[in-house]
C-alpha cells in the first residue's frame, strides 16, 4: 500500500481530529496502527486535538477525615512499606520491667521431653548439665510463655531506646 497524497491528508485530518492510530488505520484500509503511527512521526505532526473525553474534568474524590484514615494513607504510604519512613516516638509509659523467672525443677523441660504446648524459652548454656527450657504453657501460637514472649517481643522503640542508653 502506498501513501498516496489524497490519504495523506486525510490522515492528517483524522489524527488532527483526535482519532487514535487503530481507529485511523481502520478508516483508512489497508494499512495497520503501526503503519499510521511511523507515518505520523515521519510527518512530524504533533499536535492534536483533545478528545472530549480528556477535556471534562475528572470528579474528585471526597476527603476522608484525617481521623477517620487508616493508619497506612495517614503518612502517604501505600503497598510495600519497606521503604516507609520510620518515626521516633517518645512513648510516656514505660512497661513493667521483668523479673527473672524462676522454674521449679518439676516444671522445666529437657530437649527430650519437650512437648509441643509448652514454652521453648532456653535457660541457662547448653553445655552444662543444668540446661533446661522453661517447659510452662506457652502462649496461643507463640513458642514461648506470655512472660517469656514479653522479653522476646519487645517494641521496636524500646530497644533503640535502651541501646541510646547503654552506649551513650
Amino acid at each position: 500500500m502506498a501513501w498516496t497524497d489524497e490519504r495523506v491528508e486525510l490522515l492528517k485530518k483524522l489524527w488532527a481530529d483526535g482519532l487514535s492510530a487503530s481507529q485511523i488505520a481502520g478508516r483508512l484500509g489497508g494499512v495497520t496502527r503501526n503503519a499510521v503511527i511511523g507515518k505520523v512521526h515521519r510527518l512530524g505532526l504533533s499536535g492534536r486535538a483533545t478528545s472530549s473525553r480528556s477535556s471534562s474534568p475528572r470528579p474528585r474524590r471526597q476527603q476522608v477525615p484525617r481521623a477517620n484514615r487508616a493508619p497506612s494513607m495517614l503518612y502517604g504510604t501505600r503497598g510495600n512499606t519497606a521503604l516507609k519512613p520510620q518515626y521516633d516516638m517518645d512513648l510516656d509509659l514505660e512497661p513493667a520491667p521483668l523479673e527473672e523467672l524462676i522454674i521449679p525443677p518439676h516444671e522445666r523441660a529437657s530437649i527430650m521431653t519437650l512437648k509441643e504446648s509448652m514454652c521453648r524459652w532456653p535457660i541457662g548454656d547448653p553445655g552444662e548439665p543444668e540446661f533446661h527450657f522453661c517447659g510452662r504453657k506457652k502462649c496461643g501460637t507463640l513458642p514461648y510463655c506470655e512472660h517469656h514472649a514479653r522479653m522476646a517481643y519487645q517494641p521496636v522503640q524500646m530497644r533503640r531506646r535502651e541501646k541510646r542508653f547503654a552506649t551513650g
